[in-house]
C-alpha cells in the first residue's frame, strides 16, 4: 500500500518575518513566522518547512532563538534550513525543537556532513534540499538561495545524497517558484524514480489539482506549497480533502 501522501506549507524567513516572492526573488512580505504557525496548527497540517533563505547570503549561521521560539508553538514535525553548516548546528536546531534539518548549500560544498549527520543523528533528520534551474534535459543545480551554479544535474546529486545518508529529498524549481504556474513534473518524474527515499515536490503550485497532478505523474510522497496559503483562500485541509476525493491517500 502507498504511503499517506504529506501536505507540506513552506515558510521562508527574511530578516524579521516571513516573506514569499518569484523565482527566489521580489521578496514580499507576508506576516509573522509566530502568527503562521499557530495558524497552521489549527489547520491539521502534516509537517511545517521553515527556511531562513538570508542565512547563507549572509555568511550566518542559523537563527536558533527563533526557531526554539517556534518550536515552541508548533505541534507538528518540523523541518529548519538555512545557514546550517556544521554538525554543531544541527544538533543545536534538534535541541532547540527542530523534527529535521535541511541542508543546501553547505551539503553541496561538502558532501560528507551528510553522512555526518545521518551517522550522528540518523538519516531521518537529514532533508537534502536541492534547487534547479531549468527543466527536462537542462536542470542544473544552484546553491546560495539560487544565485550560484554548481554544474550538477539534480537527479546524480539526489542520488548521491541519498547515498550518503540524506532521508529526504526537498526539490524546488527556481523559476516555478512563486509562480504559480504547477510543479515541474518532468525533472521531479525523474528524481523521484532515481531514488528510494521520499521526494518532496515544491515550486509552482497554483491549486490543489497541481498537487493531484505532481504527485500521481510524478510518483512523490509529499508536496510542499507556500503562495497559495499565503495569497489565495486555499488551505492544507482543503488540500488534502481534494486529493482524497480523487482517490490519493492522505493523512488525517
Amino acid at each position: 500500500m502507498p504511503p499517506k501522501i504529506r501536505v507540506m506549507p513552506t515558510l521562508l524567513f527574511k530578516d524579521v518575518g516571513l516573506v514569499k516572492g518569484m523565482g527566489f526573488d521580489s521578496w514580499r512580505r507576508v506576516g509573522s513566522a509566530m502568527q503562521a504557525v499557530k495558524v497552521y496548527n489549527m489547520r491539521e497540517v502534516d509537517e511545517l518547512v521553515f527556511l531562513d533563505i538570508s542565512a547563507t547570503r549572509e555568511s550566518r549561521g542559523p537563527d536558533f532563538e527563533t526557531v526554539d521560539e517556534l518550536a515552541d508553538e508548533c505541534f507538528m514535525p518540523l523541518t529548519v534550513g538555512g545557514g546550517v553548516r556544521t554538525i554543531e548546528d544541527v544538533r543545536r536546531l534538534l535541541q532547540v525543537g527542530a523534527d529535521k534539518v535541511a541542508i543546501n548549500t553547505a551539503a553541496v560544498d561538502n558532501p560528507d556532513l551528510i553522512r555526518q549527520i545521518a551517522h550522528r543523528f540518523g538519516a531521518q533528520c537529514v532533508v537534502v534540499s536541492i534547487d534547479f534551474r531549468g527543466t527536462n534535459g537542462s536542470a542544473e543545480v544552484y546553491t546560495r538561495a539560487g544565485t550560484m551554479q554548481t554544474g550538477r544535474d539534480p537527479v546524480s546529486w539526489a542520488r548521491q545524497a541519498q547515498e550518503l545518508g540524506a532521508g529526504e529529498i526537498l526539490l524546488t524549481s527556481i523559476e516555478r517558484d512563486g509562480a504559480m504556474c504547477g510543479y515541474d513534473v518532468e525533472v521531479t518524474a525523474q528524481v523521484a524514480a532515481a531514488v528510494s527515499i521520499p521526494v518532496i515536490a515544491s515550486g509552482g503550485a497554483a491549486g490543489y489539482d497541481d498537487m493531484r497532478q505532481v504527485i500521481e505523474r510524478a510518483n512523490v510522497p509529499a508536496v510542499a506549497a507556500a503562495s497559495i496559503f499565503h495569497f489565495t483562500e486555499q488551505t492544507p485541509l482543503e488540500a488534502k480533502c481534494y486529493l482524497r476525493e480523487h482517490g490519493i491517500r492522505v493523512r488525517f
